[in-house]
């Protein structure tokens, strides 16, 4: 389901229910010239994939109300999102156990670096454009 469009910027979909460190995860996607899309939790996260939205990195916080990172991860891989590059972020002991387990492919503990988000991004478009 991710975007394979050659030469655009990398769609990232941001999925934290907490407004200080959303706002600190834009701005460093933004800065690293990533298109951003906010859900508060994880349905609101389903609900933009059953839409069909595309995108090419998804960053999952762990504890949200509604619906965990872990169990949205789940429903996603379940719905054949198998290309889209899940990362989940969590300052909480048990945090990565829980994402990989879910079926994540990274976890990154916050508070996020700018270098660890570039780097992601980085393999994001070096994949875009092996397939494009």
């Amino acid at each position: 389901m991710a975007s394979k469009n050659q030469g655009s910027a990398p769609r990232a979909l941001v999925v934290e229910d907490i407004k200080v460190d959303c706002v600190v995860l834009l701005r460093m996607l933004h800065k690293l010239n990533c298109e951003a899309t906010v859900a508060h939790n994880g349905k609101e996260a389903i609900d933009l994939f059953l839409e069909g939205k595309t995108f090419d990195i998804v960053f999952f916080d762990k504890d949200m109300p509604v619906m965990t990172g872990p169990e949205a991860v789940t429903k996603i891989r379940a719905m054949g999102a198998t290309e889209v590059k899940i990362v989940g972020v969590s300052a909480d002991f048990g945090g990565m156990e829980a994402f990989m387990g879910a079926g994540a492919d990274a976890f990154v503990p916050k508070p996020m670096k700018l270098e660890t988000l570039d780097y992601m991004l980085q393999e994001i478009i070096g994949k875009k454009n092996l397939s494009g």
